[in-house]
């Protein structure tokens, strides 16, 4: 442990943290796994359990029935579903065939899911059945030829002209085609998020960039987990990125069991802590806030779990101190992005814990502040600046998108957009965005998105959207609207709107209208001033 602490004591100026990454593909590392833990649990969901021998078979059949209908490397297969065991079969189903994952967040509504589905190039795509009707409105629009429904219900599946899983399963001929993957270049996985154009776009991962963010993430841990004898409570949705690196593939990596739920519904979720004791929790705050704040948590044997790995918002340090006195757990706050499959830092558990930073650069991970106007000159210790972050686990770019590919990534540096300082022992506090982006309950809320359902209302002349504080979400969504002359709208009006036209973490909590928005002299929206003003509210 001595040494790990010197590894962190100069840095980010010494990089002697290096760790070796092993040069594998995806689905190499579950084989890998299954070979030293081939009896141990792998899933646990709801009752049922499934050893990693068995979600090997699972994924053989997968794969094979994924060759049997023409899938081939290169293809895109989108996932649309909660966690359950179909997406880990289905995830490493596809990347075993060279295909491309395309994660999708199964509360898009229509005109979301087509812009993915279409700049994806997605032509299959597993979603649960729930949510079958929204992908057959849209089909015609799309290059989708391959529906596959997952009932979390099998008895209840309902008859449709696309397969079930389970039909899909059947066409298993017994034989996989091997395929070549090349770690460094093959990408695995499609990771959409927001832009400063407002457009979605897909970070594209590499099987390297997944296999080393596991990897990184464990070597983090090493001395607090132990490979095949954890259990890791896998609430937060695997679609997105921190989910699929610190639940799924940490896990799978090593060798250690996923409890696996849905959604975060707290009595299911305290329930499911004193039944099934796991060890780890990686979570986002409003996640330990409900546990916290509920009345009888202590009668759950919330005991069992010893690490929390928390990210996607920030921690205020009294929600810590709670959490942490109630279960005697280890509250560890990281950061990352999705464009670094996601993890860059975290607050190491052998040596000091820093609240209200997200801790030190993980193994093999650089970082640095520079100026914000031109991005080039380094800032001195504690001064603020735009963070850059470069590792093994930073993205190749973004799909089909080589301006904004040029804008991120420049010499070998990922540029974050993100407001930072390092303190003198190389701990990293996350200050503002540069980038517009809210995050409530760990959803990415981009305002562009939003502004442009706003804007299509007949009634509304101009639209901003702003994060502001909420303390149970974190942040929450603010509408401003100008009316236009000799028009009406109310505010509940709009939101139904909103409501029909976006994903329901997307619609604005509160609505407000004005005479006019602040603006420069330029005619740019100040932004800053909303925010200032709402604070002040």
């Amino acid at each position: 442990m001595e040494d790990r602490k010197k590894w962190y004591a100069n840095y980010p100026n010494d990089l002697a943290n290096e760790i070796d990454i092993p040069f594998i593909s995806v689905p190499e590392m579950l084989q890998q796994t299954v070979q030293s833990f081939k009896d141990h649990d792998a899933i646990s969901f709801y009752g049922r359990t499934f050893t990693y021998e068995q979600l090997a078979e699972m994924v053989f059949a997968f794969t094979s029935s994924l060759q049997s209908v023409g899938v081939q490397k290169g293809d895109r297969v989108a996932i649309m579903l909660p966690n359950c065991p179909q997406y880990v079969v289905t995830y490493y189903g596809a990347l075993s065939v060279g295909a491309i994952v395309t994660q999708i967040n199964p509360m898009l509504v229509e005109r979301e899911l087509e812009h993915i589905l279409n700049d994806s190039g997605s032509e299959t795509i597993v979603v649960l059945d729930a949510l079958y009707p929204r992908i057959k409105a849209i089909q015609l629009k799309t290059s989708l030829k391959h529906i596959i429904t997952v009932s979390l219900q099998p008895s209840e599946s309902p008859q449709t002209e696309d397969y079930t899983f389970e039909r899909f399963l059947a066409k298993n001929t017994g034989t996989v085609i091997p395929i070549q993957i090349d770690p460094e270049h093959d990408i695995a996985l499609l990771q959409y998020t927001g832009g400063t154009t407002g457009r979605s776009k897909g970070a594209m991962l590499t099987h390297r960039n997944i296999v080393a963010n596991a990897v990184q993430s464990r070597e983090i841990f090493k001395g607090e987990i132990t490979s095949g004898q954890e259990k890791c409570l896998t609430v937060i949705p695997l679609f997105h990125v921190f989910g699929m690196s610190s639940c799924m593939n940490l896990s799978i990596l090593s060798g250690n069991s996923m409890i696996m739920l849905p959604r975060f519904e707290l009595e299911e979720v305290l329930q499911t802590i004193k039944t099934e004791q796991p060890t780890i929790f990686p979570g986002v705050p409003t996640m330990y806030v409900a546990i916290t704040n509920h009345p009888n948590a202590e009668d759950y044997s919330i005991d069992s779990i010893r690490i929390c790995n928390s990210g996607s918002a920030p921690m205020p340090v009294e929600l810590l101190n709670e959490f942490e006195r109630k279960t005697g757990a280890k509250i560890l706050e990281g950061y990352g992005l999705s464009e670094a499959s996601p993890v860059t830092h975290c607050n190491p558990p052998f040596a000091e814990r820093k609240p209200g930073t997200v801790g030190l650069g993980l193994p093999n991970t650089a970082y640095k502040i520079v100026d914000v106007a031109t991005g080039t000159t380094e800032v001195p210790t504690g001064e603020l600046g735009e963070l850059l972050v470069s590792g093994p686990q930073v993205m190749k770019g973004y799909w089909n998108m080589p301006e904004e590919t040029a804008v991120t990534l420049r010499d070998g540096w990922l540029f974050t957009g993100d407001i930072a300082k390092v303190d003198q022992d190389g701990y990293l506090s996350i200050v503002d965005r540069k980038k517009d982006l809210i995050i409530a309950s760990g959803y990415n809320i981009y305002p562009r998105d939003i502004e442009e359902v706003l804007y299509e209302h007949p009634s509304v002349q101009e639209a901003v959207v702003i994060g502001v504080p909420d303390e149970y979400r974190g942040e929450t969504v603010k509408a401003y609207v100008v009316v236009k002359s000799g028009k009406s709208v109310t505010s509940e009006e709009l939101l139904d709107y909103c409501r029909k036209h976006l994903a329901a973490f997307k619609v604005p909590t509160f609505l407000e209208f004005k005479e006019e928005l602040p603006k420069t002299n330029v005619g740019k929206i100040l932004r800053r001033a909303l925010r200032d003003e709402a604070i002040k509210k």
